[in-house]
């Protein structure tokens, strides 16, 4: 009989709980067993599911044997713990060993390339290890292989993601992978070859939906890493990204660079960031730094003097920004022997969408998209893989619906004149 648990490991995170919540609305009769090392955090979780579909249950991940009994015969465990630079490699190294199907959100590019090198062993095992299955990356991988179905040759691949004012809550792992990203070495794709470049640095500009044009940042994620692998003629494919009011870009440069350079410690900015959140200040140097990368934002035109006096004002005064977000993939190459630009967009975002409503719906939501394909999936694939390699767009789209999702907040072509510039929306 085939097995019809599913395991979430971390289920108490943001992201993991809309996975969850939104998983449950896909048909099939499954027993849901979320796992956290904090089980108490489910229970409003749990008065949300069906009677009956669900159960919690304590778990350290790094406890080795409690964590292979409750992965034992799932068909498919999700990790939604972070950051998955630590997190992962316990996980996947017990789903191999008792051979069950494993799928994450990671958005880390150590752990996601240590993953990848494991695809011999998942063959061996005879089960599929699907990472990167989250909003970047996950679906803006989709959005890619969508529009470059259009082109007949791919030169650039540009992915752009943009997330909201969440104030007060973001969960530490995120400060943690945001630190990460804002400042550092940043493995990208240049010239048909892998190359580093410094993070948060070089910028761009992209008509994200619901939102126009905004600049934003190139950033060390998994895309420009993986998708390679399945467009290796490409000049350039590079992750783009940011954060919404712009200043928040600044401060997280500042501290990030601050990390970097020995000067205050994670946990240090991370509080810090916490603290900003809950509209409190309560570290001067940590502030110092804060402030250092806002102003440079200012100096480098990235950013105006008028916004960010905005900004702090209204922090100052406890007051936050509409939520703005979204994803957006862009390919450029030849069609029928002529330039050719193809885009692909998520469609509308803030406190009315069902799809990007915030980071944690974002991702959840896509989460759930791609546990319905790998549960439809069961069986047919072994080894290790990335977005690109196994999620048909329409196929996703579809999936995106199954779990809740309006069609027409999914997604949305654009046409671009290579020679002008100019974009409108394609027919529908």
């Amino acid at each position: 009989m085939t097995a019809r648990k599913v395991v979430f490991i971390g289920a108490g995170g943001e992201m993991c709980r809309v996975a969850i919540e939104r998983f449950a609305r896909a048909d099939g009769d499954w027993e849901l067993v979320l796992c956290d090392i904090r089980p108490e955090l489910l229970n409003p979780l749990l008065a949300r599911l069906p009677r009956g579909r669900a159960t919690a249950r304590r778990l350290d991940l790094y406890d080795r044997a409690d964590l292979l009994d409750v992965v034992d015969g799932a068909a498919l465990v999700v990790l939604g713990a972070g950051p998955y630079i630590r997190t992962s490699e316990p996980v996947i190294s017990a789903c191999l060993e008792a051979g069950v199907p494993y799928l994450d959100f990671d958005d880390d590019v150590e752990s996601t390339q240590h993953a990848l090198s494991l695809a011999d062993r998942a063959s061996e095992a005879g089960i599929p290890v699907y990472v990167g299955c989250g909003a970047s990356p996950g679906m803006s991988n989709v959005l890619v292989v969508d529009a470059a179905s259009e082109l007949d040759t791919v030169e650039n691949i540009d992915l752009a993601w943009l997330v909201g004012d969440e104030r007060p809550e973001v969960g530490r792992a995120v400060l943690e992978h945001l630190l990460h990203i804002a400042a550092g070495d940043c493995l990208t794709w240049e010239n048909g070859a892998p190359v580093v470049h410094e993070s948060y640095v070089e910028t761009t500009t992209v008509p994200m939906g619901g939102v126009g044009e905004i600049l934003l940042y190139e950033t060390a994620h998994p895309e420009p890493v993986t998708l390679p692998r399945r467009y290796p003629e490409a000049r350039r494919i590079r992750c783009v990204g940011g954060l919404d009011p712009a200043p928040f870009n600044g401060l997280a440069r500042g501290l990030g660079l601050a990390v970097q350079r020995g000067r205050i410690t994670v946990d240090q900015a991370v509080g810090f960031i916490q603290a900003v959140l809950h509209n409190r200040v309560n570290d001067a140097t940590a502030l110092r730094h804060a402030l250092r990368g806002m102003t440079g934002q200012v100096r480098r035109g990235e950013s105006g003097a008028g916004t960010l006096s905005r900004f702090l004002l209204a922090s100052a005064l406890r007051r936050t920004y509409p939520w703005r977000g979204g994803l957006l993939a862009r390919v450029t190459g030849t069609r029928n022997g002529r330039p050719a630009v193809a885009v692909r967009r998520t469609v509308v975002s803030g406190p009315d969408s069902y799809l990007a409503g915030s980071m944690g719906s974002l991702t959840g939501t896509a989460c759930a998209a791609f546990m319905v394909l790998a549960l439809d999936e069961a069986g047919k694939r072994s080894g290790a893989f990335a977005p690109e390699d196994w999620a048909d767009p329409e196929a996703f789209y579809t999936a995106l619906e199954r779990v809740g999702t309006p069609r027409h907040e999914i997604v949305e072509a654009l046409v671009q004149d290579p020679s002008s510039g100019s974009r409108r929306p394609a027919p529908t």
